[in-house]
């Protein structure tokens, strides 16, 4: 029984990092195409 908890925790804490390095690529994206747009446009 403690296995499968300690597995669905983990599972759900990966989870959870994966979505935050998404959130933070989304960002890193964002922010790369905005200082291209402003070269772009000068």
């Amino acid at each position: 029984m403690p296995g499968e908890t300690t597995n669905s925790l983990t599972d759900h804490r990966e989870q959870a990092v994966e979505g935050e390095r998404g959130a933070l690529l989304a960002v890193l994206v964002m922010v790369i195409l905005g200082v291209a747009g402003i070269f772009a446009v000068s």
